[in-house]
């Protein structure tokens, strides 16, 4: 069914009884060209792409819980790609182009609202790194404005512009940049998946991989034994755990990224907002409640929830930015788990074992890269050759030490 006006019209002048489910939920086949383990923004994109732009439709999506229950459904919504480095910005311009487009594209109301993200900065050497980074982005054909103080002022009044230890002195802006509605994404790939003859298999956990020497020949899940032609492993956080059932270790520590909604509020935030002296970032849903979230807690998990430390963290560096926030009340908090590599960059590659393929490492980005992640991992499958855009993400930077070090933290994973 493709989702029109007229549809919207028919079906309610039906009484709404001609609606579809928007996914098929089959029982698994024996055995699958590609089983994609994850069934998260980019395990979708990737089946996805895989059908639409490479004709391989024999392909299996296994998520061990609901459809979007993972990270997908668990971010602050943020899409953007004012990113500096050779290897990070191409990729993230080619992500902002795909949103652009992806409604049209999988006929799905997404909601991307591209209402401008905006870097503040506090002193003449911030002023000047995000000068260089808006000059690389500009070279790069991506959209950047540097703001001084005032043109800051007049579009956001209500921020601390004279904080004695914080004062904003102008801004980085991708007019760009915005949100996307993160459960919609979900559903539009595996929608738009299902409807080119993938099978999204939910509540299937795979409990082991198989192996023949250096090939995968399937993976055992809750609900039997699954053969793969080829296996792409796209599990975010839990990239560790699934690589080690082939006998893999990876590059990548798991850490809790908590995010917080507040109660609703009249329109207050017409654009994204992130604080240069602290990482505080933060939008308003069409709900009305701001959303916001900070640093990641620092110390190793598993678990979809995170501490009190970094909620007074978070709350102190938001009312640090805008005063204000102090009145406001938490309605709720949820934790994603971050698959934070080495150098801050992902990781899109195949593995030693000739038909496994891996896409891991997103940290903080990995939703604002969906689009882009799901069709060059399509593309390396399909091809067997990395996808141009995503050349410099290989898995064996890390032993040649060509890192792709956004932040200039160097290898320390808890500070990207």
């Amino acid at each position: 069914m493709r989702y029109s006006a007229l549809s919207l019209l028919l079906n309610g002048l039906s009484g709404n009884r001609g609606w579809k489910p928007a996914w098929r939920t089959p029982a698994p086949k024996p055995r699958y060209d590609v089983v994609i383990v994850g069934g998260g923004g980019h395990g979708l994109a990737t089946a996805y792409y895989l059908a639409k732009e490479y004709g391989v439709a024999n392909v299996a999506v296994l998520e061990k819980g609901w459809l979007g229950s993972g990270n997908i459904g668990r971010n602050t919504t943020i899409i953007r790609s004012n990113y500096l480095l050779a290897g990070n910005n191409p990729f993230y311009e080619l992500s902002m182009k795909l949103w652009e487009g992806l409604e049209r594209d999988f006929n799905f109301n997404a909601m991307v609202s591209q209402r401008g993200v905006l870097n503040l900065f506090h002193s003449d050497a911030q002023r000047d790194a995000y000068t260089r980074r808006g000059n690389a982005m500009r070279l790069h054909g991506v959209d950047a404005e540097l703001l001084d103080r005032e043109a800051v002022r007049e579009r956001l009044p209500f921020l601390d512009f004279d904080n004695a230890r914080f004062p904003i002195k102008g801004g980085l802006l991708q007019p760009r940049g915005g949100t996307v509605r993160h459960d919609a994404v979900a559903w539009g790939y595996a929608r738009g998946a299902s409807a080119r003859g993938v099978d999204i298999i939910p509540h299937c956990e795979v409990t082991g991989i198989r192996r023949e020497g250096g090939r995968v020949t399937g993976v055992e899940t809750t609900r039997g034994f699954i053969g793969a032609g080829k296996l792409a492993l796209a599990t975010a956080g839990n990239s560790s755990q699934t690589a080690g059932m082939a006998g893999l270790t990876l590059p990548i520590e798991s850490h809790v990224l908590q995010a917080f909604v507040s109660e609703g509020l009249k329109p207050m935030i017409d654009t994204v907002i992130t604080f240069g002296a602290g990482h505080f970032y933060v939008s308003q849903s069409d709900k009305g409640g701001l959303v916001f979230g900070g640093d990641i807690d620092g110390y190793n998990s598993y678990a979809q929830r995170g501490n009190l430390a970094l909620v007074e963290h978070v709350a102190e560096a938001g009312v640090a930015m805008i005063p204000a926030l102090s009145r406001l009340r938490i309605l709720r908090s949820w934790g994603g788990i971050m698959d934070m590599s080495m150098d801050g960059s992902p990781i899109i590659d195949r593995t030693p074992l000739d038909n496994l393929y891996l896409n891991a490492g997103w940290c903080y980005g990995g939703f604002k890269a969906t689009p882009a992640s799901g069709l060059c991992f399509a593309h390396l499958i399909a091809r067997g050759e990395p996808h141009e855009t995503a050349r410099a993400f290989r898995l064996d930077r890390f032993a040649r030490g060509a890192l792709i070090d956004e932040k200039g933290a160097g290898a320390q994973p808890n500070l990207h």
